[in-house]
């Protein structure tokens, strides 16, 4: 074997090796896992180290591949939750979130709110120095807090930032349409006509976004069966949601009993009958703000839809009287053309190349027959506007 044959194969190996790093590395997505404690790490896993990490199918990860298009989704399963948002797509379990593409613009506000607001309240205890009953009544509060199990605390943070997030899309979309609508019906232009096209066809593409939104909560409350697989925590205890002390026991990490958690739990331990009967009772409140505030968002959209219509249809009525001039001045010269040509027919007769002899000695016939032409012209000219008129096609 030659050099240049070895020089060539040894070529085609280092290519060969470095496509399937590239095919390796593209393969690899970023994600972010954050804890109970809003400790997160960045991580750089591909689609099966994912499955087996969190214990999910192939098809129920496709849904979060961002070359894919899926309506939005909030699915549960036995161990996760599933979501797709917009550009939320996480994976949720009883123990952390894992937040796909971490460092995206869209998805750095969330993060930051997720650490936040995962780690439990149980950390802000009143000091020792603080007045007994203010340190009761923040002690329940916090003692509330912590039985809202860790997946709905996740699950909530992703909602608010999905409607506020489109609902400020809208907010921005009315500031720009209602002015353009405005300007568009005090003065009709291409230009005026091509930007109010262009915010229509924003408003269809945001009102199928919210709607995707809206729909998937809307599937959610009408299955409690659906609510109830999202109770990842109940699951994992394997247990009732009201433990033997009469108090839920949603949190893996139970807070310090103080004396106002006791105080709480007391107090809760009456309603323990209604929570059995009503288990999804909580996650049903939780989803029913946030699709309120969907609905809310829709609505807007919705009215600006209307005012949108209403526009166009000012707009055909103005171009429909522009026509209905258009017409009107074209009667006008239709008619004014008839008249003419009567005095053209006329000096048509007389231009005839025929001998008859009342041409000679009769110069006065001239302007009678231009007055008589002009006459029966002018009564033709007011005969058609006249049944113009009568029949509508032009104003009075």
């Amino acid at each position: 074997m030659t050099a240049l044959e070895m020089a060539r194969d040894g070529s085609l190996v280092n290519l060969e090796t470095q496509s399937q790093a590239n095919k390796k590395t593209a393969a690899l997505r970023s994600w972010i896992s954050l804890d109970q404690d809003g400790q997160g790490t960045v991580l750089d896993l591909d689609k099966y180290a994912i499955m087996r990490r969190v214990n999910i199918h192939a098809r129920d990860l496709r849904l979060l591949d961002p070359l894919l298009s899926y309506p939005s989704t909030i699915l549960g399963r036995e161990k996760v939750i599933v979501l797709n948002l917009e550009h939320i797509k996480a994976i949720i379990t009883a123990e952390e979130v894992l937040l796909r593409d971490p460092f995206d613009d869209n998805v750095l506000p969330i993060v930051e709110e997720l650490q936040r607001r995962l780690p439990p309240t149980s950390a802000n205890f009143n000091g020792p120095g603080e007045e007994e009953d203010s340190g009761l009544q923040k002690d329940v509060e916090t003692s509330e807090d912590d039985d809202f199990p860790f997946e709905f605390r996740a699950l909530e943070v992703a909602l608010e930032a999905i409607c506020t997030s489109l609902d400020a899309c809208t907010r921005e979309l009315e500031r720009d349409a209602y002015p353009a609508l405005d300007e568009l019906t005090s003065k009709i232009s291409s230009r005026n006509l091509d930007r109010v096209r262009k915010l229509k066809s924003a408003m269809t593409r945001l009102t199928n976004r919210v709607q995707k939104v809206r729909d998937e909560l809307e599937q959610l409350l009408d299955d409690d069966d659906d609510m109830a697989d999202l109770y990842l925590s109940r699951k994992l205890v394997g247990t009732s949601p009201v433990s033997d002390s009469g108090a839920p026991n949603w949190s893996l990490a139970s807070p310090t009993i103080t004396i106002g958690s006791k105080v709480s739990r007391a107090s809760r331990a009456s309603v323990t009958t209604v929570q059995e009967e009503n288990d999804v009772e909580e996650l049903e409140m939780l989803l029913e703000a946030y699709f309120m505030q969907i609905e809310g968002t829709l609505n807007k959209l919705t009215t600006l839809r209307e005012y949108i219509d209403d526009t166009e249809d000012y707009i055909n009525i103005q171009l429909d009287n522009h026509r209905n001039q258009l017409i009107q001045l074209e009667l006008f010269l239709s008619s004014g053309t008839v008249c003419v040509s009567i005095y053209s027919l006329v000096a048509a007769i007389f231009g005839m190349n025929i001998p008859y002899t009342w041409n000679e000695n009769h110069d006065h016939v001239f302007k009678w027959v231009v007055i008589t032409t002009g006459l029966v012209g002018a009564s033709i000219f007011l005969f058609i506007v006249s049944y113009a008129r009568h029949k509508g096609l032009v104003g009075s």
